[in-house]
Order: structure tokens, then sequence, then C-alpha cells
């Protein structure tokens, strides 16, 4: 590529970074149905033409948001699961390294979650785009209990699923197999593990439990701990550090009272 190919493709790459960061701020004021090539325009500063040029319809843009928003909570997720395994740390002390991280990015961009985690937008279907950045999170669970079961971390099941495996194949194949007995259906206890997560986190950045728990971010652990028994995987808790959300306060809010 010649050097007018290169600043070309630079000035489309911060055209469309200038326009995702627009469509962020009126996420954040206006939810996604206040999305719109004219408002995104209007509040970036910038021609309705060039956002159009990017972006040709509501739907293409909120497809970017939505895959930014998965790629850089998954990451987030990643690189503490990283770190924790780096340091040498049990599978429970990894899930919990990686529930914060995630419960972090939440609070930090609570504007993203509602997009991924809160309710449909009105006549947009996510497109199969979405799917591969949609499973990093899932990923990084599996990827933990997976590590739990192969190192003897997890305690046998008391109740066993009934029937037959109640599982797609494409679960059975982002966990690496189907595991043997007692632990056959890990797979769909980590989904229920999975599902616990995002229901405890909405119900924390919607400020759901603000008024009912002392500490948010202790409870935050204690829940991640309980759920994770349904796994037989024990999350050791009692290392003093409740304040994960980083706000110095303690009580994992985000700021309502």
């Amino acid at each position: 590529m010649d050097a007018s190919g290169a600043s070309a493709a630079d000035e489309n790459a911060r055209m469309r970074e200038a326009i995702k960061a627009a469509a962020r701020q009126l996420l954040e004021k206006l939810g996604a149905g206040g999305l719109s090539p004219d408002a995104v325009a209007e509040g970036g500063g910038l021609a309705v033409s060039d956002v159009e040029a990017v972006f040709p319809h509501r739907d293409d843009l909120l497809t970017a948001l939505v895959i930014d928003a998965y790629n850089t909570s998954g990451a987030a997720m990643e690189q503490a699961d990283q770190a924790a395994a780096d340091a040498g740390a049990s599978a429970g002390a990894r899930l919990l390294a990686v529930t914060r991280a995630l419960r972090q990015w939440s609070f930090d961009n609570p504007a993203e979650f509602t997009l991924i985690y809160g309710s449909p937008v009105p006549g947009y279907h996510a497109p199969q785009d979405t799917v591969p950045p949609a499973s990093r999170t899932p990923a990084v669970l599996a990827g933990i209990v997976r590590s739990a079961l192969q190192a003897g971390e997890l305690t046998p099941p008391r109740r066993a699923v009934p029937g037959p495996p109640l599982l797609l194949p494409e679960a059975v194949e982002l966990f690496g197999g189907l595991p043997e007995a007692p632990f056959s259906d890990v797979i769909e206890r980590g989904i229920v593990l999975w599902s616990n997560l995002i229901g405890l986190l909405v119900f924390q950045v919607f400020s759901r439990t603000h008024d009912s728990v002392r500490d948010e971010s202790a409870f935050f652990d204690f829940a991640v701990a309980v759920a994770a028994e349904s796994i037989g995987l024990t999350v050791p808790l009692g290392d003093g550090d409740s304040d994960s959300d980083g706000d110095g306060d303690g009580d994992g809010s985000n700021g309502d009272d």
C-alpha cells in the first residue's frame, strides 16, 4: 500500500473510532434507543454523511458497539485470569479474580454493560459477528472450571442432572469435551454459574442491592463463592480486599444513594 492508501486507511480508522466514541456518549445519556446517524453526528460534531459512510444503518453501529463491549469485558477477564494463574492461584482464586474484573468493567462502563446484558434493543437482532466476542466471557469461566477439574480441585456434586445431558454441541466444544462421571454435568453447572454471575451484576450495576446490602463488594465475593459451590469449587474469601470497585469506599456502590 502506498502512502496515500495508508493515510486514507488511518483516516477511516480515526473516523470509525470518533463515531463510536460519540455513540458511547449518547448511550450514556439516552440509551441504545437514542442512537441514530443524526444524533451521533450532532453529539460528536461530525457530518451525518461521514457517519453514514462508515455505519450505513443504526444496526451496523450497534453491532460495532456490542462487539467492542464483549471484547473489552472479555479481555479484562482474560488479563485477570492470566495474572492470577501466573501467581500460582487456585482455580477458586482465579474465578474470584475474573469475576471481580468483570464487575469492575461493568461499573466503569455501565452503558456498554446495559447494551449487552440489559433489555434487548427493539428491532435489533445481533448478527453472527457478535458470537465469538460474546463467547469470551464463558470461555474464561470454562477454562477455569476445566483447570479445576484437571487439578482435582472440584468436589463431586451431590445431585446430578437427571436424564441425558442438557447441552448443545457448541457448549461441549467450548468446554473441550464432556467430562466423565461424577463430573459429567459440570458444563451445565458452569452455565448456571455464568447465569448467576450476570444476574448478580445486573442487580449491582442497576442498584438493586444497595438498599439491602451494607458492603456490596464483599457481598459480590460471597455470592460468587456460593454460586461456585454448585460446581464443587471453593472460592477463598477473607483476604480483606473488599473494595474491588476501585472507588475507595469499600461498599462497591456505583455512587447512587
